[in-house]
């Protein structure tokens, strides 16, 4: 995705006229911070300006801070004004990457390393196209941060320090030192800010640059898994695209496409619907309904669809991605979304035509290949809806066969797979082979910073099946990991870590310790609320364990209190609630007359502090 800023970024700091043009359907232009800057040195830039737009005259910039002063008094002074002047000719006319490199070594023998700063900031950008080493990157970016820097404190240009500081952030990130590129790019995102209420300095100046740090603050704070501050950056990525593009470029659509798989990847479905549907609206617009965008964009609604558990709808947008991916003749493609269909057959119950499906589709895969692993992965989940136990076993003993030697060539997508064969272990109440498979999956997973969320959520999986079988004591240290990675990743109030505290609350309460059982069921309570709304039935079963874990430690006044909640919260679903209603009442009695033995000279109990909870 970054290299789509630095063809960008080196544009904006060649001495020469832009020539922007108008977004066009036919000439589709990057959209993200890799691709943009791939493709060289002085083309137009990641966002055209609309006609009527003026080039940019202050960034039509000599590549040294002064040009040298000439003077006809002394020779060798003339002399060595002249060389330099050669040299940054030679520096500017530089077409190749080696070319660029061997005249910059000749301008370091010239010019003093102040005078550098933007030679050395284009160096940086073009080795960082190219794909590079990013220590290598890291080292030109640097001698320009240094240089420009200086130069800023007098009174030189912030754009170029922030395009300085923009590229230490993703040399830096090329190197996993996410915590020191967060720095530089923070640093560039503030300094970008100022400048875009500063009615002196152009938006269009501005904008490129903005887009560029925003894009790449989305990049590393996902690797941290800090996704839902990355999905922040991406929707302020929308922003400017959508005051640069036109409304029907193909541009936007890919961007809100982006935004709508950030949501899926926290599982917030309701949010990506109307990006995914956004990104399909402008792509039907600008490309037709045959495009591989059009069907890219379906099979993302369809992941959406199927989240929601509106699975007709889901089936409905792969097919329509399917014919798509026939005509282009995308065979891998076509594969998955096959798999896709039979997996959203499953759920509707159709599973005998899933099998079909899937049996249709391994005779198209090789012998050990992962996507052969993926299909015998649903055919077991269908045959296991069948009640064909023995079958099951035999396609997920298979799929795990063909993973299996793919654990270091593929571990990202080996864990997922075992994670989704535990699922079918664990409807079999085969309780130890899928815990023994999250760990493994849990090993691999912790080898790669981008996967904390994965992390955390195979850790409350494994901690959930500790704590139904009975291994309270060991469920905790795993819950709580659980716990802080999806706080990290999709903050404090998601669904998910709602369910965390609640069954750290339940292996509290089975370990005889009320006090912190209560704390965690109220701390799940305010998640639930707040991310389900108190009506929803993990919210109220929340709700009932926090009245459960008070009664157990004697509190009968908050126990009643919140037994109550759970009484009007079930009467709010009418006869579907009727009997889990008739339950809660019961409940309600008997604290009553447990509340009776208190004597009504004891003080009341009052609610525990909640712990921590990083917000």
């Amino acid at each position: 995705m970054r290299r789509a800023h630095r063809r960008l970024l080196l544009s904006f700091i060649r001495p020469i006229t832009l020539d922007y043009s108008r977004c066009s359907r036919s000439t589709p232009i990057p959209h993200n911070s890799s691709a943009a800057l791939a493709q060289g040195v002085g083309l137009n830039g990641l966002f055209p300006i609309p006609d009527g737009f003026h080039a940019i005259p202050c960034r039509s910039l000599e590549t040294v801070a002064e040009n040298p002063v000439q003077t006809a008094v002394i020779p060798s002074r003339q002399r060595k004004a002249q060389e330099r002047s050669h040299l940054e000719d030679s520096f500017e006319s530089a077409s190749t990457l080696e070319e660029m490199l061997g005249a910059f070594r000749k301008m370091e023998s010239c010019f003093e390393e102040k005078e550098l700063g933007l030679a050395s900031l284009k160096v940086g950008l073009k080795l960082d196209q190219e794909g590079e080493d990013p220590g290598k990157v890291l080292s030109y970016a640097e001698k320009a941060l240094k240089a420009l820097d200086r130069q800023n404190g007098g009174g030189g240009d912030e754009l170029t320090v922030a395009m300085a500081l923009q590229l230490m952030g993703s040399a830096c990130y090329g190197l996993n030192r996410f915590n020191d590129s967060l720095g530089y790019l923070n640093r560039a995102n503030r300094m970008l800010g100022r400048l875009a209420e500063d009615s002196s300095v152009a938006a269009e100046d501005v904008r490129p640059i903005h887009h560029a740090v925003l894009l790449e603050l989305a990049n590393v704070k996902t690797a941290m898994g800090r996704r839902e501050e990355a999905i922040r950056d991406l929707r302020k990525c929308l922003e400017i695209k959508e005051l640069t593009f036109e409304e029907d470029c193909q541009e936007l659509g890919k961007a809100n496409r982006d935004v709508a798989e950030a949501y899926v990847a926290v599982l917030n479905f309701k949010e990506a619907l109307p990006f995914a549907m956004k990104a399909l609206e402008i792509h039907s617009s600008c490309l037709g309904n045959n495009s591989v965008e059009l069907a890219q964009d379906r099979r993302l609604l369809g992941v959406i669809y199927s989240g929601l558990e509106e699975h007709e709808k889901a089936l409905e947008q792969n097919q329509l991605s399917q014919k798509v991916l026939k005509n282009w003749g995308l065979g891998a493609d076509l594969l998955r979304a096959e798999i896709d269909a039979a997996n959203m057959q499953i759920a509707l119950g159709r599973t005998e035509k899933a099998i079909n499906t899937l049996k249709d589709a391994v005779q198209k895969t090789e012998k050990d290949s992962q996507t052969r692993a993926l299909i015998f992965i649903s055919m077991a989940k269908a045959l296991c809806d069948q009640e064909k136990t023995a079958d099951a076993k035999r396609c997920l003993e298979i799929a795990s066969g063909i993973l299996d030697k793919r654990e270091e060539t593929s571990p990202l997508e080996v864990a997922e797979a075992y994670s989704e064969i535990s699922i079918q272990y664990e409807t079999m109440n085969e309780f130890e082979t899928a815990i023994s498979l999250l760990k493994r999956a849990l090993a691999m997973l912790e080898k790669i910073p981008q996967e904390q969320h994965s992390e955390g959520s195979v850790s409350a999986r494994i901690g959930w099946l500790l704590l139904l079988t009975g291994k309270v004591q060991q469920a905790i240290p795993y819950l709580e990991c659980a716990a802080e990675r999806l706080e990290g990743s999709f903050g404090s109030k998601h669904f998910g870590v709602g369910y965390i505290y609640n069954n750290l609350g339940a292996a509290y309460l089975e370990l005889d310790r009320p006090q912190s059982a209560a704390q965690m069921f109220a701390v799940a309570k305010d998640i639930m609320d707040v991310a389900l709304g108190p009506h929803h039935v993990d919210a109220i079963e929340a709700c009932q364990n926090l009245s459960k874990a008070y009664g157990t430690m004697g509190s009968y006044a908050l126990a009643i209190e919140f037994q109550q909640q759970v009484i009007d919260a079930w009467e709010s679903h009418g006869t579907s609630g009727e009997e889990e209603l008739w339950e809660a009442r019961r409940l309600l009695g008997e604290l009553k007359k447990k509340a009776q033995g208190v004597t009504s000279s004891e003080p009341g109990q009052k609610s525990l502090p909640l712990p921590q909870v990083n917000s």
